[in-house]
């Protein structure tokens, strides 16, 4: 029996699954940036110690579009990024701030939390890249499939969505610094765990998905949906909107 087609009105309240589903989103995100700082060895792959997480946040992103729409989906991808922003900002302040004299560990804490502006700017270029791609595709691949097949939605979605990504932060935070002989295999490795991830956790995606449209009542198709990272048009007809 097909779930009722509907999108999520704008006037409604938030449904606690959605706020807890979001939620998780943005901690594995924030939670990843810190975490990649160490380099994990996992078989013949070198990768970051966030290859642990990181990955959930792309599953949490399959279901929030898959369940909400892409448009739910956009506004949790642009909270995740203020978050981080937040979270880069207040460490920056914790370390500025002069340590007590009996504390020997500065230079370490500033080591492994500090991040170099180009750490962070590659790294929220390739998150707003990665994510808008995995969420487009994915809603896109809902509307050919009418809703069939969920696995081509969320394996097709991270393969261009975490080839993006990976593609992106490795380009943007080495280059200059490593030979792009060896860059693109970093690329590679990154990528192929991810991706392995994403396809390990499937069935895990698939339960998550089922209970929410159950629960939820709701099966949101992006038939008619503008895909615009940044809703110009919405965002001007609520000005208008609050100036009456």
């Amino acid at each position: 029996m097909r779930l009722q087609m509907t999108q999520p009105s704008p006037s409604r309240v938030p449904s606690p699954l959605l706020l807890a589903i979001s939620s998780l989103f943005v901690a594995t995100l924030v939670a990843s940036n810190i975490l990649a700082v160490k380099i994990a060895d996992i078989g013949p792959f070198s990768v970051p110690a966030a290859i642990v997480i990181f990955p959930l946040a792309y599953l949490f992103g399959d279901v929030l579009t898959e369940v909400w729409g892409y448009r739910v989906a956009r506004m949790v991808i642009w909270t995740g990024f203020f978050a981080n922003i937040v979270v880069v900002l207040f460490i920056a302040a914790a370390i500025a701030i002069p340590a007590d004299p009996h504390y020997a560990d500065q230079a370490a804490y500033a080591r492994v939390l500090g991040e170099s502006p180009r750490l962070v700017l590659a790294s929220l270029t390739a998150y707003l890249l990665g994510e808008f791609l995995n969420a487009f595709v994915l809603a896109r691949l809902k509307v050919a499939t009418k809703g069939r097949f969920l696995w081509t939605r969320t394996i097709g979605s991270t393969l261009v969505g975490q080839g993006v990504d990976s593609a992106v932060f490795i380009s943007l935070a080495f280059a200059g610094t490593q030979p792009w002989s060896v860059l693109i295999i970093i690329i590679r490795d990154v990528w192929v765990v991810k991706v392995l991830y994403e396809v390990i956790a499937t069935p895990i995606t698939y339960a998550l998905v089922t209970a929410l449209k159950r629960i939820e009542g709701v099966d949101t198709y992006d038939r008619d949906t503008k895909f615009a990272p940044i809703p110009l048009a919405s965002l001007r007809a609520r000005l208008r909107g609050a100036e009456q």
